[in-house]
C-alpha cells in the first residue's frame, strides 16, 4: 500500500506591507521633523516652542511605533498593554508637578516665604 507523496502547500509567514505605506511614512516624518527645525530656525521661545517641539516629537513617535513597530496591526489588546503604560506615568507626572506646586504654597503659606 503506497501512499501518494504530494507537495505539502507552501505557507509564508508573516503580513507584506505595501512599499508605499512605509515610504508615505517617511515622507510625513521628513516634513514634521523640517516643522521641528522651523521651530528653531523661527527662534521661537517659551511656552510655544516647547509645545510644538513636544507635538512634533509625539507625532513623529507615534507614527514609527505605528507603522515600524507594525502596532497599526496589531491586536486592539496588545496596543493598549503597550500605550497606555507610557500615557498613566504621563498622568502621573504631571499629578506631581500639581501636587508639588500645592506643597509648596502651603509651605509659604504657613511657615512664612522662607519655609519652602
Amino acid at each position: 500500500m503506497a501512499h501518494a507523496s504530494t507537495p505539502a502547500p507552501i505557507v509564508e509567514e508573516g503580513q507584506q506591507h505595501p512599499i508605499r505605506t512605509y515610504l508615505v511614512v517617511w515622507g510625513w516624518l521628513f516634513v514634521l521633523s523640517f516643522f521641528s527645525y522651523l521651530v528653531d530656525y523661527f527662534h521661537l521661545q517659551g511656552f510655544l516652542r516647547w509645545s510644538l517641539i513636544l507635538l512634533f516629537m509625539m507625532l513623529k513617535a507615534g507614527l514609527i511605533v505605528a507603522v515600524f513597530m507594525h502596532m497599526r496591526w496589531e491586536r486592539l489588546a496588545l496596543t493598549y498593554a503597550i500605550l497606555i503604560p507610557p500615557v498613566l506615568v504621563l498622568v502621573f507626572a504631571a499629578l506631581m508637578v500639581l501636587e508639588a506646586d500645592y506643597t509648596l504654597l502651603t509651605r509659604q503659606t504657613f511657615l512664612g516665604r522662607e519655609g519652602g
